[in-house]
């Protein structure tokens, strides 16, 4: 005996596909992604590029709603041609480099997200690109880790109010240098230290627990104690509710 409602369901509204270009001198990275990202209901790619100059070109005509640009590519390099296409769309770096040299370029100028291969799955990696098309960066551990070594680098010398696991004050404006500017004048209001602004950071960047814990290298126990003072500071109970007032979106 059959149970349940007479009528058919209505088939769940399909998302509009997100268009994508994929800019990478390597044919197979390209290849690959593009197969990965067209085979899907929700993303596809509309265009590839082998370099920036052709990247730019290539998001003149197509218009992507998120460009994936590699960081090293002959003649225009993906750092060069960002600037430039940052004006076009929202840039999400996909790349293997993850010098924190370049991570902090990249994000200075402007892009959205910094995703290092083989640190992310393919699940991630969608969410990933419509969180930057919405407006929410996303930096897998590696480009993390780079950026914490930057942040360390830029604390205060004086120690005399530090505990152990902190690393004193650091002002809003060094925290600008490394960070994209979303929202940058909305965060020296909230006096977090600097730990806590760099475990925010991760945060914001979509990081779990672990995973912060494995780039301050410090204990998830002790990730979950920042996170409760981190929480009391912002007046906030979530991590979404954290992240949209970090980054000014509240």
């Amino acid at each position: 005996m059959q149970h349940g409602h007479p009528w058919p369901q209505a088939p769940a509204p399909t998302p509009v596909p997100l268009r994508l270009l994929v800019a990478d001198d390597n044919p197979v990275v390209r290849a690959g992604l593009t197969a990965l990202l067209s085979g899907r209901a929700d993303t596809t790619v509309v265009a590839e590029a082998a370099d920036g100059r052709e990247a730019y070109e290539a998001a003149l005509r197509h218009r992507p709603d998120v460009i994936l640009l590699d960081v090293r590519m002959p003649g225009v390099d993906g750092i060069s041609a960002l600037p430039h296409l940052v004006r076009l769309a929202p840039v999400m770096m996909l790349t293997y480099s993850h010098e924190t040299e370049t991570v902090r370029e990249a994000l200075r100028l402007g892009a959205g997200g910094y995703l290092v291969h083989g640190e992310f799955t393919t699940e991630q990696l969608v969410r990933a690109v419509r969180d930057v098309r919405e407006g929410r960066p996303h930096v897998t551990p590696g480009a993390a880790k780079a950026l914490l070594v930057e942040l360390r680098a830029s604390a205060p010398a004086h120690t005399d109010h530090q505990i152990p696991d902190d690393l004193g004050e650091i002002s809003g404006q060094s925290l600008s240098q490394l960070q994209s500017s979303v929202g940058q004048s909305f965060r020296s209001r909230f006096r977090l230290s600097a730990r806590e602004a760099e475990i925010m950071d991760l945060i914001a960047s979509g990081m779990t627990n672990q995973q912060i814990a494995a780039a301050c290298f410090i204990s998830e126990k002790t990730v979950k104690n920042h996170i409760n003072r981190i929480f009391a500071k912002l007046q906030t109970t979530t991590r979404s509710q954290a992240a949209a007032k970090w980054l000014g979106v509240a």
